[in-house]
């Protein structure tokens, strides 16, 4: 089990004060970064401001404290905004809070089984893709509160959001658009001048002042919800199978996202400080952190790349950043979390608009589809699209499977089955073809050997002249059981014919396939050679 031991404490074995110090600053300053983001992203979830703190806290402190990378903060995230909204919405915060904790669970056991190198497994284009449909919903979610509007419905999917927006759209309140705008402003303009102080925090303090002192009619936070500054407590859920079963299908999404974007984000903190982190640990603190959020009332949580780049820019070098991060926004709760009944509507709605336009990768986007291949691009905008459309499960399950076939057709497109040229039929003479006695031919198989490329597998036609069939497989890399098939149909065919069938150079994992089956014993030893030459031998010993 000694890969499954937290960063923490291999930090802590060379931990100086010069160490305590920097990740104190940077744990202050990353938690200044959080504060506004997590109330954000927790109305952006359809639950209270609050839970975004309390999952900030309690999932930020236990990812860092177990987690197995040095610098990473956790917290509530974009990614999980319109998930968590979809099932508050159909099942409720106890539905919620069951789902949240399966996939705690589903992550505890990613990590137990090793399963921390999974996000290879998940195509670029995907994850472009889905990134940029979240950043997409999370901009029309927030399109009510930027202009003010007044729904007549509480419509859940995105499609219904931008109808009812089109809908509403003269109910406008422009006073709510020009603070919107002003936050806006501040968040793009502050870090061009002053870098050490969140652009988030000075647009909340900006237009809560004007909204309070000048009396605007725009709604605040205060307006719409009840802030409660109380400690997060222990709550346990009603288990039923009727609710398990309900929300199983959001479990694995959340399970399965937390782990991308969690691994994501420490593999970018990895290249950024030059280090490298435990996979595998990682999942298993995201499944004890989410676990944990849940039964103290908070939602999802995930590696945040923004936040684990502040720390890393501002000295934090262990999981102590991250724990002092959890402590001062616990201190926050307490202490001001009255105060964010203040902060006006449209500054959540354009901290947001500033972390969907973060979250997009545009730039990214429009690389793959200038320089990818069309398979790739239609990979990327299936998955966009059906993020928008429909949710992030059916994205990826339809991404993931339209990839799979591309790659599919492109490894068959690569396999090739074809007889060798013989020297009797091209006339050289100069010796660059090898020498094939006049009784034998030659099919050279190139490529792994799959259901997708088994049609390739020849017949032999009844006249050939030729008594031995060597088949040179030394460019063969894997074979299926589908493709075996094939050559048990090709051998039977020979057998019928009087031909004896040689296979020369085959690689290990055709090898295995071809001793489990049972082939190799009925074709027999002797009709394996282990290169060409030797095949070439054994066809001539066997003569016309």
């Amino acid at each position: 089990m000694r890969e499954l031991t937290p960063q923490l404490i291999h930090s802590l074995k060379h931990y100086s004060k010069e160490d305590l110090t920097k990740d104190l600053v940077s744990g202050v300053i990353v938690a200044i970064i959080a504060l506004p983001l997590s109330i954000a992203l927790a109305l952006a979830s359809g639950v209270a401001p609050e839970q975004g703190l309390y999952t900030a806290i309690v999932a930020g402190f236990l990812i860092s404290a177990l987690g197995g990378s040095k610098v990473q903060i956790a917290g509530p995230t974009a990614a999980f905004a319109t998930i968590v909204a979809g099932i508050v919405a159909k099942n409720g915060m106890e539905g919620l809070a069951v789902a949240t904790i399966l996939a705690g669970v589903m992550l505890v056991l990613m990590g137990v089984l090793r399963m921390g190198s999974m996000i290879k497994f998940i195509p670029y284009t995907i994850t472009t893709g889905f990134t940029a449909g979240i950043a997409v919903t999370i901009l029309i979610g927030q399109l009510k509160d930027f202009f003010g509007l007044t729904f007549t419905r509480s419509p859940v999917e995105t499609l219904e959001k931008v109808e009812e927006v089109a809908h509403t759209f003269h109910t406008a309140n422009w006073t709510a658009v020009g603070v919107g705008v002003l936050a806006l402003a501040i968040l793009i303009v502050w870090p061009r001048i002053f870098q050490k102080i969140p652009a988030s925090l000075i647009a909340v303090v900006a237009t809560a002042g004007a909204v309070k002192l000048l009396s605007l009619p725009v709604n605040t936070i205060g307006d719409l919800y009840t802030i409660s500054s109380d400690l997060p407590r222990l709550s346990l859920p009603g288990l039923s199978y009727d609710t398990v079963a309900a929300v199983l299908p959001d479990a694995f999404t959340i399970a399965v996202l937390a782990a991308i974007e969690s691994l994501l984000s420490a593999v970018v903190a990895d290249e950024m400080i030059g280090s490298r982190h435990n996979s595998n640990m990682e999942l298993v603190a995201q499944g004890v952190g989410n676990a944990a959020s849940a039964l103290f009332g908070g939602i999802p949580a995930t590696g945040a790349i923004a936040r684990t780049a502040a720390n890393i820019k501002n000295g934090g070098r262990s999981p102590v950043a991250g724990m002092v991060h959890a402590g001062v926004l616990l201190l926050v709760l307490v202490l001001l979390m009255p105060y964010a009944a203040l902060i006006p509507m449209p500054c959540i709605a354009a901290i947001l608009f500033q972390v969907a336009y973060n979250m997009s990768g545009w730039r990214t986007v429009v690389q793959v589809v200038e320089h990818s291949p069309k398979s790739d691009v239609a990979v990327l905008a299936a998955t966009f699209l059906l993020t928008v459309v429909f949710d992030l499960v059916v994205a990826i399950a339809v991404g993931l499977s339209l990839a799979c076939l591309l790659f599919m057709k492109r490894m068959a497109d690569v396999a090739v089955v074809k007889e060798w040229d013989y020297v009797e039929d091209t006339g050289d003479g100069q010796g660059r073809l090898k020498p094939v006695p006049p009784h034998v031919m030659v099919f050279e198989i190139s490529g792994p050997m799959f259901f997708g490329a088994a049609d390739k597998i020849p017949h032999i036609e009844r006249n050939t002249g030729r008594n031995v069939l060597i088949l040179r497989m030394r460019s063969v890399p894997a074979m299926d059981i589908t493709a075996l098939n094939g050559l048990r149909r090709l051998w039977h065919e020979c057998q019928d014919k009087g031909i004896k069938v040689l296979f020369s150079h085959v690689n290990e994992q055709p090898m295995s396939v071809f001793q489990k089956s049972g082939m190799y014993g009925l074709v027999g030893e002797d009709s394996f050679a282990p290169n060409i030459d030797a095949a070439l031998d054994r066809a001539a010993e066997i003569g016309v």
